[in-house]
């Protein structure tokens, strides 16, 4: 018997389509983990789970925890944010993923956040085994597709099933032809539908497998999808293994289909009309940017629409922008945003309460002059935008710089740096924070709403690490005062 190939197509996470066991594995790693998600924190996780009558072991002596990383991913694959490996084991809760949190008990606005979560999924995933021949978002694809008037605002499962799984790229034109197959699918019966799937069974007995008895039960359960069974069509079989003298898994294909509720068809609208379907999405595999940096801007999704939809202030929405522009403008691509960014920095010095900032720049002059009013002591931050790594820092002019004001230290900002960097300002008053690291801190306190920021807590780690890069105690401190409560 000739092996069958499969050939390559979505991937959507089938691990559960239990939407209160997603939310209550939220809860948990935001609550009682505290965001480390080392192995020890997992199989305390497994037990509080098991106590809610949310996780059985198949083996109470033992404590495999496949199941538990398999709901880690989960919500990594839903965008409640990802996993950080660069110090221990730390899940970084996306601006979606806190959001979600903080109206955990609104299921009205649970579906509307949820929606933008789907919005914001993209091919390549961090979470996803999609091969990277796929580069789309496939959300906004199918909502495409359920918004289309030619199309009746349905989607069959055997349209998902035999071609919009196997889409790897989208605009317009093939837009076009895709939905030009479906019409042409639609006038087929049952008996041709199942003609095809036998084709490539091996390949279509998965898409049917995640698309109806995982992705459709889900979002549907979560009030996003309005779901109609149908009849059965054919049962399809999985492969067996070789040397297996088991029976084959057969999973039942079906004739029905999905369309948008009334609860969310009139935000996908708005979202579909603000940001395209078509959109090239981020390559996880850049080759002019670390892994990391890519993975933090895909999870960044946030857009103002969704603000307006759930009822959350302008202020904050427009305030979430200053973190987002500190890394955007860091980074400095067409060598156009320097200027930029001392002004964004300039506002994110000015959210601490007792600090008092002054924007001077130009040639001998240091950035920004700052007064921490605590302690009546003045600080100098250089704002280093580069496309590149900072290769070099100039000590000698930054100490001109510092003594023109009377600081006692400097801040160098800047989205990467080379080692020598660090080299440099070995044994003198500066220190470098990462623009990524301190966007991270303003966020947190914006997004919980800590209106006093107390610059004390820079202050201290500063003096205490003089000459060295400060941004992972601050990134550490950031977590402990955020990790606890959403």
């Amino acid at each position: 018997m000739p092996i069958m190939v499969e050939r390559n197509k979505w991937i959507l996470y089938k691990h559960t389509s239990n939407y209160e066991l997603i939310k209550a594995v939220a809860l948990d790693v935001k609550n009682s983990c505290k965001t480390d998600i080392s192995n020890t924190e997992r199989e305390r996780m497994q037990e509080r789970l098991a106590a809610l009558n949310m996780y059985k072991t198949r083996n109470p002596k033992e404590k495999p925890l496949d199941s538990i990383n398999h709901r880690i991913n989960t919500l990594e694959y839903f965008m409640f944010g990802y996993e950080d490996d660069s110090d221990g084991k730390r899940f970084i809760f996306s601006p979606l993923g806190n959001l979600f949190l903080k109206h955990i008990n609104d299921e009205e606005k649970l579906i509307k956040i949820f929606t933008t979560m789907l919005y914001a999924i993209q091919f390549q995933h961090p979470a996803s085994g999609t091969d990277k021949e796929f580069q789309l978002y496939p959300f906004r694809l199918i909502f495409k597709l359920l918004t289309d008037e030619r199309l009746d605002g349905k989607l069959y499962n055997y349209e998902y099933a035999l071609l919009v799984a196997f889409v790897d790229l989208m605009n317009d034109s093939k837009y076009e032809d895709l939905v030009e197959k479906i019409l042409d699918l639609r006038k087929k019966s049952d008996k041709e539908i199942e003609k095809i799937y036998k084709t490539d069974e091996h390949t279509y007995v998965n898409a049917v497998y995640e698309w109806e008895y995982y992705t459709c039960k889900l979002l549907s359960s979560i009030g996003i999808f309005e779901r109609t069974k149908g009849n059965t069509i054919c049962k399809l079989y999985h492969p067996t293994k070789s040397g297996s003298h088991s029976n084959p898994t057969g999973r039942t294909a079906r004739n029905g289909y999905i369309s948008l509720t009334n609860k969310v068809k009139d935000f996908v609208v708005l979202l579909l009309n603000r940001y395209s379907y078509a959109q090239q999405p981020l390559k996880l595999d850049d080759p002019e940017r670390m892994t990391l940096d890519v993975v933090k801007e895909i999870y960044s999704f946030y857009p103002p629409e969704l603000m307006n939809e759930i009822g959350e202030s302008h202020e904050l929405s427009s305030l979430l922008e200053l973190p987002k522009l500190i890394e955007e403008y860091s980074n400095n691509p067409d060598n156009d945003t320097a200027y930029l960014f001392e002004e964004v920095l300039d506002e994110g010095f000015s959210m601490f309460y007792n600090v008092q900032t002054k924007r001077i720049g130009g040639a001998g002059h240091t950035d920004i002059e700052c007064l921490y009013l605590t302690k009546k002591k003045k600080f100098a931050v250089e704002s280093k935008s580069t496309a590149n790594k900072l290769s070099g820092i100039n000590v000698g002019r930054l100490r001109e710089h510092r003594e023109e004001i009377g600081g006692e230290y400097t801040i160098v900002i800047t989205p990467r740096y080379v080692p020598a960097a660090k080299r440099d300002i070995k044994g003198t008053p500066i220190v470098i924070i990462l623009a990524s690291t301190f966007a991270e801190y303003l966020y947190n306190h914006i997004f919980h709403d800590v209106r006093d920021v107390d610059y004390a807590d820079f202050d201290d780690i500063i003096i205490e690490h003089l000459g060295e890069d400060v941004s992972k105690f601050i990134s550490d401190m950031t977590m402990a005062k955020f990790a606890v409560n959403s």
